[in-house]
């Protein structure tokens, strides 16, 4: 585990230390990566799954059942109505987990023929964010949201469980909540009285945050698909932004070896014989 203030790096169900961490995009977002220094947080509800920051049907009765002597039916449905609208709060950084590459992360997160990876470690990504902003850092859970259900100590619990039909996606998750003193639980009674409550806006789809890239990227990685052009291109782009890390072209790209090379062309049907 990451040395790191207790204060501003909170763990949830994290890798152990040296786990390896991708993060598959395209040259474009690749190169605003390394022009702004900075990793993109988006939104949770704009990252095209309906079921951010949702909970199973058995916790949605439970917490119903929790809720009802205390508040009438109305304050129970606002309760929850704050519940979604928090998805606007929360901003997420989404990474995949593996020794290996990827082909289904190459064809769902990266452009056909222009895809980059770039590589690292827990630990290397955990140290690399320049911000004093608490961060929460874990693994995601993938379960059954029919039969199933999750911890509710925290708001962060909804973030870190999806559905089992992601589970391809071994993702980890840094996440932080930017709550406005309006919106937070504690306020709750100030939005009673309105049928239809609105809620202050953050920003449109996310904030980028500072990180050490020397310290983040350990290896970038060229589609396999892509052009030989390519390769030579994001290591020019990479040196002319001072990131001393190497460029290497997907293992996905290797072609297979039939026979040993100095005996291609030497076998004779006898000789199998």
């Amino acid at each position: 585990m990451p040395d790191l203030n207790a204060d501003t790096r909170q763990f949830h169900n994290p890798p152990p230390a040296d786990a390896i961490l991708w993060r598959y995009m395209d040259f474009t977002k690749f190169v605003s990566l390394l022009e702004r220094r900075a990793l993109f947080f988006a939104r949770a509800d704009k990252l095209g799954d309906p079921f951010e920051g949702a909970i199973p049907i058995s916790n949605r009765e439970a917490r119903y059942t929790s809720l009802k002597p205390r508040l009438s039916d109305k304050e129970v449905l606002i309760h929850e109505h704050l519940r979604v609208e928090l998805r606007r709060f929360t901003l997420i950084s989404c990474w995949h987990e593996s020794n290996h590459e990827s082909e289904a992360m190459w064809k769902i997160y990266a452009s056909a023929n222009s895809g980059i990876a770039i590589k690292t470690n827990f630990t290397a990504f955990v140290e690399s964010f320049i911000t004093d902003e608490k961060i929460h850092i874990g693994k995601v859970q993938y379960i059954d949201y029919d039969s199933e259900n999750i911890p509710e100590d925290d708001l962060l619990s909804p973030y870190l469980h999806k559905r089992k039909s992601f589970e391809h996606e071994r993702e980890l998750r840094a996440i932080i909540q930017h709550i406005p003193p309006e919106v937070g639980l504690e306020n709750l009674p100030n939005f009673l009285g309105d049928e239809n409550p609105t809620w202050p806006d953050m920003c449109d789809i996310g904030i980028y945050y500072d990180v050490d890239l020397n310290l983040l990227i350990q290896e970038v990685v060229i589609d396999p698909s892509a052009p030989d052009w390519l390769l030579d291109l994001v290591e020019r782009v990479v040196n002319r932004y001072d990131l001393q890390v190497p460029v290497n072209q997907s293992h996905l790209a290797a072609l297979p070896v039939w026979f040993p090379p100095d005996r291609i062309g030497k076998v004779s049907p006898k000789e199998d014989e």
